[in-house]
C-alpha cells in the first residue's frame, strides 16, 4: 500500500470518528465542513519533526522525526489528539534537544471541526484567522470559501514560512499569509465578516472588533489561569462586540499574553514541610472536575493554576496542587481512596496567599448562585473596556 493510500485511509478514519462523535452538540453544524475535512491532506501540513511526551521525564517533550518512524508520524497526523509542532519557540535546549514548553501545534480534529462550525461562515464571507500554525485550518477555510477570501496572520516567521510552503504544495497557495502580531489583526484586508483565533487570550484585542463588519462574528479561545472557554461575539454598528461562551477550550496563549507555567517544584521548592496544615470536606475533584465551577473559580481567584493527579493505585493517593507563580503561593490537597469516599482531605498551604481558602470561597459562591453553567456568562468588548458578567435568570 502506498503512503498516499495510507494517508487517505487514515483521513477517512478521522472523518468517521468525527461523524460518530456528538462534538459537544455541534454535529449538525459540522456537516458542511465534512467535504473539506475529507479532502484536505492534514499530514501535508504536519512538519517532519513533531514532539511527543517524554515517558521518563514528563513534562518534557521529545522530538519524533518522520524519517525515523514514518508510520507513527502519519498516525499522529490523523490521530484524535493535537500534534505538537514546535517547542520553546523553536529553540529547544534540553538534553537530546528535548523541549519544555509547547509553542505551536496542530489542534485536535474535533476542536478544529467544532470551531469551524461555531464560526458560522457562509459563501462570500471574508475571514481573518489569527494564528496560522501549520496552515491546515486556513486550508479547510479556503476549501469551502475560496482562498481569496482567507487572510491568516502568524507571529513566528519560521512557522509562517512553513505554512506557506504547505499551503502552496496542497493547492491553497493563494491564501494571504502574513507574518506579524495577531493581536493587531491585519487592517489592509479589513473589514472581515468573520475572525477566528487559534491562540488563547485573556484580554481580547480590540483590533479584532474594529476590523469586523457590523453583525460580523468573532470566535476565540478565552482563558484565565484556571480554565478556558470558547467565546463567540457579534459586533454591532457602534463597534462593540457582545456574546458568550459556546464551549470549552484549551489552547496555547497568544504570545504577548502568555503567563508563566512550569512544574510544581518551581513554586513549592523545599517549602512543603513548613506549610500550614488543616482539613477540608470539599473534595479536590469538586473544584476542577466541572467546567462551570472552574469558570467561576477562575473569575474570582486570579493567577491560580492547578495540577491534578487523580487517585493512583501505585502511590495510594490523589493530589491537587494550586499554584501562583507570581507570589510563590501554593496549596496541596490529597485524598487516599479511589472512590472519592474520603470525608476529610488534608490541605497544605504556604505563601502570601491562601489559595485553597480562596478557591473554596469561590466554589461556595458558585453554589450559592445556583451553579451557573459557563453559557450564563456574558462577554462585552468595547473600544475602551471589556468585562464578563453573570447574566441574571
Amino acid at each position: 500500500m502506498t503512503k498516499y493510500a495510507d494517508a487517505a485511509e487514515l483521513r477517512a478514519r478521522m472523518v468517521d470518528r468525527l461523524l460518530a462523535d456528538d462534538l459537544a452538540g455541534w454535529a449538525a453544524q459540522v456537516a458542511p465542513w465534512l467535504p473539506a475535512l475529507a479532502t484536505v491532506p492534514r499530514h501535508e501540513f504536519i512538519p517532519d519533526t513533531v514532539w511527543i511526551k517524554n515517558p521518563r521525564h514528563w513534562p518534557t517533550l521529545l522530538p519524533l522525526h518522520r524519517d525515523d518512524d514514518p508510520a507513527r508520524w502519519l498516525e499522529l497526523s490523523y490521530g484524535a489528539d493535537a500534534v505538537i509542532t514546535q517547542v520553546d519557540d523553536g529553540h529547544p535546549e534540553g538534553p537530546g534537544l528535548a523541549g519544555a514548553m509547547q509553542t505551536s501545534s496542530a489542534s485536535a480534529p474535533d476542536i478544529v471541526a467544532v470551531m469551524l462550525a461555531a464560526l458560522d461562515v457562509h459563501p462570500g464571507h471574508r475571514v481573518l484567522e489569527v494564528g496560522t500554525g501549520t496552515g491546515y485550518n486556513a486550508a479547510l477555510l479556503a476549501h469551502r470559501l475560496g482562498a481569496e477570501h482567507i487572510t491568516s496572520i502568524e507571529i513566528d516567521s519560521s512557522v509562517a514560512a512553513q505554512a506557506r510552503t504547505a499551503l502552496f504544495r496542497a493547492g491553497y497557495g493563494d491564501i494571504c499569509v502574513v507574518t506579524g502580531d495577531g493581536a493587531l489583526g491585519y487592517a489592509p484586508r479589513a473589514p472581515y465578516d468573520r475572525v477566528i483565533a487559534t491562540a488563547a487570550v485573556h484580554s481580547i484585542p480590540y483590533p479584532w472588533v474594529a476590523q469586523t463588519r457590523p453583525s460580523g462574528r468573532i470566535l476565540l479561545p478565552w482563558a484565565n489561569s484556571y480554565t478556558g472557554a470558547l467565546v463567540a461575539l457579534t459586533v454591532d454598528e457602534h463597534g462593540t462586540a457582545r456574546g458568550g461562551i459556546v464551549g470549552e477550550s484549551s489552547f496555547m496563549w497568544l504570545r504577548p499574553q502568555r503567563e508563566r507555567r512550569g512544574p510544581v517544584g518551581d513554586v513549592v521548592g523545599d517549602d512543603e514541610d513548613r506549610a500550614a496544615v488543616h482539613l477540608t470536606q470539599l473534595h479536590p475533584h469538586s473544584v476542577v472536575g466541572d467546567h462551570g465551577a472552574r469558570f467561576a473559580i477562575g473569575q474570582r481567584v486570579p493567577r491560580c493554576q492547578w495540577r491534578y493527579w487523580p487517585y493512583d493505585e501505585q502511590t495510594g493517593a490523589g493530589v491537587l496542587w494550586l499554584l501562583d507563580f507570581r507570589s510563590r503561593s501554593w496549596a496541596k490537597l490529597t485524598h487516599i481512596t479511589p472512590d472519592a469516599s474520603d470525608h476529610e482531605f488534608r490541605v497544605h498551604q504556604d505563601g502570601p496567599r491562601r489559595l485553597w481558602d480562596e478557591v473554596h470561597a469561590a466554589h461556595q459562591w458558585w453554589i450559592d448562585h445556583g451553579k451557573p453553567e459557563p453559557a450564563r456568562w456574558c462577554v462585552t468588548v468595547s473600544p475602551h473596556t471589556q468585562h464578563i458578567d453573570l447574566a441574571s435568570l
